[in-house]
């Protein structure tokens, strides 16, 4: 019997905000030097503001506000991101003779998020960061997780609502990109992934764009403590193997901003304001445009 993905005895599954959502964050972005150079790749704008907030203001616009960050290269740069965040984008004034007091005159930035910063190693795998997070999930049995590098218009509810459905260990978003990404043979009726492929070996298939569901058993039965492993291979190609990978189809928008063609991409979109992943309402960014 497929285990349930969430406790059966509970009248309802978790509310979003006591769901985590946990970001690799440790990348050093290589093939996108011409814009990350002296950036962690989480860091990289899109329209002034790092991929990393449009992601969790995605995540932060279906109610998710836990998150754990996983850290490596230049994780100072992201952390001190987070700790001037408020200051960065609202009207303050600083008493410079009291302490340096900062007293704020609007709600700019204050965003009703708790984010856990963990640092998971320079050189650690995507699984081995994962493995290193455990103790910050708290007592939730299922936590979300993805890349601090890609975006798309993800219905994020869509994606909890199928992976509880399923019951199964994972749930993976399947996008249709070109080519670069995990590619996944999925089952006739779109409800499970049966093999994973770390590289495509079909240009038109549906390929793995993160925004992944897991029950806590994952990172006991199928992640170890070997510090170079690689989600993307033993795990995840285990987990389809044994059928414990749920499909969760997104046929809207979705980009990995992997080179600075994706990038330029990224940026001119959104500055035409065409930008499917922004569902959400920024006061701050009307006010700088009005």
């Amino acid at each position: 019997m497929v285990a349930p993905a969430y406790n059966r005895c509970m009248r309802t599954p978790p509310a979003n905000a006591d769901v985590p959502v946990v970001i690799l964050c440790g990348g050093m972005g290589t093939r996108l030097r011409e814009a990350s150079e002296k950036l962690p790749k989480p860091l990289v704008d899109i329209g002034g503001k790092p991929i990393l907030w449009h992601i969790m203001k995605l995540y932060g616009a279906y109610g998710f506000r836990r998150f754990v960050l996983c850290l490596g290269y230049k994780s100072d740069s992201i952390k001190r991101y987070f700790l001037d965040y408020q200051a960065e984008v609202s009207d303050f004034t600083l008493h410079m003779g009291d302490g340096h007091r900062q007293q704020f005159h609007n709600s700019y930035g204050q965003e009703d998020w708790e984010v856990t910063f963990a640092e998971t190693g320079l050189l650690s795998g995507t699984g081995a960061r994962i493995r290193r997070i455990t103790p910050y999930l708290g007592n939730s049995g299922t936590f979300l997780l993805t890349y601090g590098d890609g975006i798309g218009d993800v219905d994020l509810d869509q994606l909890l609502q199928r992976h509880r459905a399923g019951g199964r260990t994972g749930t993976v978003t399947a996008v249709h990109p070109g080519s670069r990404y995990g590619e996944m043979h999925v089952t006739p009726d779109l409800s499970a992934v049966s093999e994973f492929n770390e590289k495509p070996t079909m240009a038109d298939g549906w390929v793995s764009g993160g925004f992944f569901a897991f029950e806590r058993r994952f990172i006991d039965d199928y992640l170890d403590d070997d510090p170079g492993l690689l989600l993307e291979r033993r795990p995840l190609q285990t987990l389809a193997a044994d059928g414990q990978l749920t499909l969760n189809p997104h046929e809207g928008f979705w980009m990995g901003m992997d080179t600075f063609r994706d990038w330029t991409e990224l940026n001119e979109r959104w500055d035409r304001a065409d930008a499917p992943w922004k569902v959400w309402k920024d006061p701050s960014r009307m006010l700088r445009t009005a």
